[in-house]
């Protein structure tokens, strides 16, 4: 574990085969409610699952949403979920992710980890992304939000 704050750093395709392993493994989406609307969210249906979505930061203002963990604790807890299960934090390039981690282990998670490289990945020489990691560029399957 080392100095980090959660549980450690996974890549996409082991966080997809992570989900695909173990039913009770979760995967939370913590973009904005615009990057979800614009660019588009993981799709979990082939795993029979749904993403758990909950902002880190609050479109438009982006503040940090300061009842992040207890949502996101809230909901797993209604969906009959413990703090022991493997908690997957998602965001466009694994930073916010680390932050959301952190949370929900401070709150008593014990395998909260970070999706590295986040659903576009890291921006390539011409700033675009998807194109040299990430959920869309590791070619898992994603979606529109409906």
């Amino acid at each position: 574990m080392g100095n980090m704050s959660y549980a450690g750093d996974k890549s996409c395709k082991d966080t997809w085969n992570a989900l695909e392993a173990d039913e009770n493994a979760v995967l939370v989406d913590v973009r904005t409610t615009r990057e979800w609307d614009v660019i588009g969210v993981p799709d979990l249906s082939p795993l029979n699952k749904e993403t758990v979505f909950v902002e880190w930061q609050m479109f438009p203002s982006m503040e940090v949403n300061a009842d992040f963990a207890e949502t996101v604790d809230a909901n797993l807890r209604a969906a009959g979920k413990d703090r022991n299960m493997p908690v997957f934090c998602l965001c466009r390039s694994g930073a916010r992710s680390k932050a959301a981690a952190a949370a929900l282990t401070a709150l008593g998670y014990s395998h909260a980890y970070n999706v590295e490289a986040g659903f576009e990945g890291d921006p390539d020489e011409t700033g675009e992304r998807a194109k040299i990691n990430g959920w869309q560029h590791d070619k898992l399957p994603w979606k529109r939000k409906d």
